[in-house]
């Protein structure tokens, strides 16, 4: 059955959305945008601050499940700017060091907020 995710510790749901859900085994995080826990938006930062704000909130909506970023099976990313790819990886890294989950990155054509990236992730409960 669904359960909802939610934490203090990353951006409310602004929409009709929640931070993450899970069904018991699999959990789904909505797409996170660099905005602090307290709806501070890093839009004009460089995209490495912008990717590590973004995984930070998906990081704490999977600890408030008990879970961390070696759950991850798979992450998407979406950019404004694929030509920004190699400043965002290099951020990325430092979340996924060892065995690094799957991963998307697309450029697309608007994000919310006007801001230069989105992250969403799946990850799985621990036996």
């Amino acid at each position: 059955m669904k359960r909802i995710i939610e934490t203090p510790d990353a951006p409310a749901a602004v929409g009709a959305y929640s931070q993450a859900t899970t069904d018991g085994d699999i959990v789904f995080t909505a797409g996170q945008i660099p905005m602090t826990p307290d709806g501070d938006l890093l839009d004009d930062e460089e995209i490495a601050v912008q990717t590590r704000q973004s995984l930070e909130n998906v990081k704490a909506i999977l600890e408030e499940e008990g879970l961390n970023m070696q759950d991850v099976l798979k992450v998407s990313v979406f950019m404004d700017d694929i030509q920004d790819f190699d400043e965002m990886n290099d951020a990325y890294k430092e979340y996924f060091q060892d065995n690094p989950p799957a991963r998307s990155a697309v450029e697309v054509a608007n994000l919310p907020k006007g801001v230069g990236i989105e992250i969403e992730a799946i990850a799985a409960q621990r036996d």
